[in-house]
C-alpha cells in the first residue's frame, strides 16, 4: 500500500505523541516489575531525587533542557517560564495533568512529586528558592 505525503506526515506526528507516552509507561512499568522480583504492583516510577525524576518522566516531552517542543503536540518549555514560579501550580499539574499531559498521581509519591518541582523550579534556568514540601503536595490531592 502506497501513502501519500499527507498520510505518511499524519502518520510521523501520531508517532510523535504515541512513543514519548508509551516510553513513559513502559518504563515505569519495567521499574515496577524489577522492584517488586517481576511482580508489578502498580505504576510507581522509582526515581527518588528531582533531577532523576525529571530525566524519566518529564524530558520526553518537555525535552532535556526544559526548553518545550512544538510540532505534532504542543509542549510548554519549563525552562525561563513565569509559571513556573508558582510551585503549587507546577504540582497541581503533575497531580492532575493539564491539556495533553497526563496525571501523575497514581505513579509518584507526594515526597516524589515535591522533589521534581523542586528540580524544574531550582535548574532549567529558573530559579526559584522557595520549595514546595511533601505536605504541600499532600493538599493538592
Amino acid at each position: 500500500m502506497k501513502f501519500s505525503s499527507r498520510g505518511r506526515g499524519l502518520a510521523r506526528a501520531a508517532l510523535v505523541i504515541a512513543v514519548p507516552g508509551l516510553m513513559v509507561l513502559l518504563s515505569a512499568v519495567a521499574r515496577a516489575d524489577s522492584a517488586n522480583g517481576g511482580i508489578s504492583e502498580g505504576l510507581r516510577f522509582g526515581e527518588q531525587d528531582g533531577e532523576s525524576l525529571y530525566r524519566a518522566v518529564c524530558q520526553s516531552c518537555h525535552m532535556p533542557a526544559g526548553q518545550g517542543a512544538q510540532g505534532a503536540g504542543a509542549y510548554p518549555a519549563l525552562a525561563g517560564n513565569p509559571r513556573v514560579a508558582a510551585s503549587r501550580y507546577v504540582a497541581t499539574n503533575v497531580l492532575h495533568g493539564r491539556k495533553g499531559m497526563p496525571s501523575f498521581k497514581a505513579a509518584m509519591s507526594d515526597e516524589q512529586v515535591a522533589l521534581v518541582v523542586n528540580f524544574v523550579r531550582t535548574h532549567l534556568g529558573n530559579d526559584y528558592k522557595d520549595p514546595i514540601s511533601a505536605a504541600d503536595v499532600e493538599s493538592l490531592r
